[in-house]
């Protein structure tokens, strides 16, 4: 009996488990779940968070360098023979037992100005990893918007396909009854059967191009590959997009608001700031030392706490470095700064331009899938009326298979051509919503 209720606990448990593993198989994702869950485990985005976090290490790292330093030392040694008493400097002839203790600080006064514009381009270095950050998610967050649409295009070219199967066999069945009645010749049936053949291969690669979206779109949210995932469809009303939006517009704003932009003008700043620093070691360094320290050794007649007392010691100093030729360095350093405030400009300019172009693209690519969906759309209409036409006129016997197969592929093209049109369409409107801030929303 015990082992009857252990085995039956056990089918339960599985049972459950198996449940639970169909319920998130089951799971729908939609393009905002797909989008929040890439910006928390994307490895692209998490990398360039560590370079952010890098970057404020570097930057209270400069803000650190104006304190001075601190640091301790102490040393034992022995000698025999003749020697100096490092304490007193007597010559003695015997042996030495002594012990060294001391407090060390430097600090540097000034260098050129070096350190304040270190810390300059160290925080603007830290504002620029911000901003490239930023960039990194919205890299993936339009990959993720493209492989969406480019999955939702796969599932619909699925439906076609397989409806398009089910009425060729359905053709094929026909074609058989007539072939067998003698109605018709034999090529026709054998061309029904190509066109069935033909489908299912559609399906076949129809399938295929659905499955390499979704491992795309997994490996963009670094999912585990074994997950099953589904996404959810769009409404009907995607269809009615108008676009009434300058173009000039949408580009003034998203040159203030996309952070590759911005990052590209820190980058210029802190060419700059390179300059000043590369400058700065023209100037001479003012550094302010200071140490404590005390001492002992055995041939003295004091104990070992009185000579730490008698032999305490403070020391100040000022120390002025002025260079005067270091092999043409600093100067190397500023030639080299100088052309890097040139090569920044040009990949700011380079930004600006990709900028321009991206919405440029967008927005044409928009105005003419705008035009394209309504003419897709009415041919698609037009091809449906035409094919069932045909159908008719097949079952009838008024039409030949090879007819029939024509007006079938013609409406299978139109579905293709108007889903295409349809998905970009929604695409590069969304697009031109990002690139002004807005939020992607389907």
């Amino acid at each position: 009996m015990k082992r009857f209720f252990f085995i039956l606990s056990i089918l339960i448990s599985q049972i459950i488990l198996a449940q639970e593993a169909r319920s998130e198989s089951s799971e729908v994702w939609t393009l905002s779940d797909c989008i929040e869950y890439a910006i928390e485990n994307n490895i692209s985005i998490k990398d360039a968070a560590l370079d952010t976090e890098q970057a404020n290490v570097n930057y209270s790292q400069s803000k650190s360098s104006r304190l001075p330093d601190l640091y301790g030392s102490a040393s034992q040694s022995f000698s025999n023979g003749n020697s100096i008493d490092p304490i007193t400097s007597d010559y003695v002839t015997d042996q030495i037992y002594s012990t060294n203790a001391s407090l060390n600080s430097t600090m540097t006064l000034f260098k050129g100005n070096q350190i304040n514009n270190q810390i300059a381009q160290d925080e603007l270095f830290r504002n620029q990893s911000v901003f490239l950050e930023e960039a990194a998610k919205n890299n993936i967050i339009v990959s993720i918007l493209e492989n969406y649409l480019q999955i939702l295009y796969a599932k619909e070219g699925i439906t076609i396909a397989e409806n398009n199967l089910n009425v060729s066999e359905k053709e094929v069945e026909r074609a058989k009854a007539r072939l067998d009645a003698g109605t018709i010749a034999l090529s026709d049936y054998t061309e029904a059967q190509s066109q069935a053949a033909t489908n299912k291969y559609t399906i076949i690669t129809a399938k295929n191009t659905y499955q390499q979206n979704i491992i795309t779109l997994k490996q963009l949210l670094e999912l585990n590959p074994t997950q099953d995932i589904e996404i959810e469809t769009l409404g009907n009303d995607v269809d009615s997009i108008n676009l009434e939006l300058d173009k000039m517009a949408i580009y003034n704003k998203a040159l203030g608001i996309l952070p590759e932009v911005n990052a590209s003008n820190i980058g210029v700043e802190a060419s700059k700031k390179d300059l000043d620093i590369a400058k700065g070691a023209y100037l001479p360094t003012l550094s302010l030392a200071s140490s404590i320290g005390s001492g002992y050794t055995s041939v003295t007649d004091t104990n070992f706490s009185d000579q730490f007392n008698v032999n305490f010691n403070q020391r100040i100093s000022l120390s002025l470095n002025i260079p005067i030729f270091n092999k043409n360095q600093t100067k190397a350093a500023v030639q080299t700064a100088q052309i890097n405030i040139e090569k920044a400009q040009i990949s700011q300019q380079t930004t600006v331009k990709e900028v321009y172009k991206k919405v440029e693209t967008a927005y044409q690519n928009a105005l003419s899938t705008q035009e394209q969906l309504v003419a897709a759309e009415a041919s698609k209409t037009a091809a449906e009326q035409s094919y069932n036409l045909a159908q008719k006129k097949y079952e009838l016997g008024a039409l030949s298979t090879t007819d029939l197969v024509i007006s079938q592929n013609t409406y299978t093209n139109a579905q293709q051509n108007y889903l295409q049109a349809k998905y970009l369409s929604v695409l590069y409107h969304q697009l031109l919503q990002f690139y002004q801030g807005n939020e992607i929303k389907l």
